[in-house]
């Protein structure tokens, strides 16, 4: 039971992990910083939250984290807080063989390294809009050249695909979706020129995350994918959300401008990636739950908690937190 030790704590630490089925309890884990933690707060609402699972870490010194893995459209893992106690609950739950990481901090990749090898990973920076700070696009009515925005319906999901494959990227979105979630688009005749969408909209927890924003190359620099986020995120707000948040590369600095416009402000910088457990993962982290599970029996934790120890990385060993 055994994890590599980060944030300069001793050897022999002990973390306390345990599965928490309780929302409000992990909510308060998740800390402050809502536009960070965006992703995750909306998967503690129904029915997401049925095919979610947490994992809360707490370090002897009070310090905490959690790991989140969802299933939903496909597999994803989001991990918070202190890196030493998100590397004792991964040690302990790895989660499936290949998921993807839609939110970690730069600083968790040790952690993370430990259990699982990370590949086309993204730094992104997070921004985030409330009600007072958003500023909507004001429209220029009767300007022949402006394109026309409007809601995405079910008829427009071939379009809609089209475009994003015209980028480059995989899609697959139907008529659900956009019933389901606020999808804007502006349009020259019956062609899509660009579009902005949602990826998780919590009205329970009053945040929405903006994505899937994407001009077409013929029509770029003419403001569009300004005005359909800026609709996208006006209309988040419309159905409960208090916060929008979105990624950008900040290397596109083009669209951190257009963002900042709508009154989208910086930040924590977040990673995504996507993940392979490394192959002695998922046995090591059986046998760890095994003793942890022995030891809870014999008095040191209740049948919902474990423990694990946090121990120095062998001579010539890994020296990003390979666990052992």
């Amino acid at each position: 039971m055994r994890a590599a030790p980060a944030g300069g704590r001793p050897a022999g630490a002990l973390v306390r992990v345990h599965e928490s089925r309780d929302p409000e309890e992990i909510e308060a884990a998740m800390g402050g910083d809502r536009a960070y933690c965006a992703y995750a707060l909306a998967q503690l609402d129904p029915p997401r939250f049925g095919r979610t699972r947490v994992w809360l870490a707490r370090c002897a010194d009070g310090a905490s984290g959690l790991v989140l893995q969802a299933r939903g459209n496909g597999r994803t893992m989001l991990v918070i807080g202190d890196p030493a106690a998100v590397g004792a609950a991964l040690a302990l739950h790895p989660g499936p063989r290949s998921c993807y990481l839609a939110t970690a901090a730069p600083e968790h990749l040790p952690a993370l390294a430990a259990t699982h090898e990370a590949t086309d990973r993204l730094v992104m920076r997070r921004m985030q809009a409330t009600a007072v700070s958003f500023r909507p696009v004001p429209e220029t009515p009767g300007d022949p050249g402006l394109l026309p925005i409007r809601r995405l319906q079910g008829v427009d999901v071939p379009a809609l695909n089209q475009l994003y494959r015209a980028g480059g990227a995989p899609a697959h979105h139907t008529e659900a979706d956009l019933r389901r979630l606020p999808y804007w688009g502006a349009f020259d005749g019956r062609r899509l020129a660009a579009v902005a969408g949602t990826h998780v909209l919590s009205p329970e927890r009053a945040v929405g995350v903006v994505g899937n924003v994407m001009t077409h190359p013929v029509y770029r620099s003419r403001g569009l994918a300004t005005r359909v986020t800026g609709a996208v995120t006006q209309a988040l707000f419309s159905r409960g959300a208090r916060l929008v948040a979105l990624s950008v590369d900040p290397r596109n600095t083009h669209a951190v401008r257009a963002y900042r416009r709508l009154g989208y402000e910086r930040g924590a910088e977040v990673v995504e990636a996507r993940l392979v457990r490394r192959p002695a993962a998922g046995l090591r982290a059986w046998w760890r739950r095994l003793r942890a599970g022995e030891e809870a029996g014999a008095g040191r934790g209740s049948a919902r908690e474990k423990w694990i120890e946090l121990s120095r990385p062998r001579p010539g060993g890994p020296g990003e937190g390979g666990t052992r």
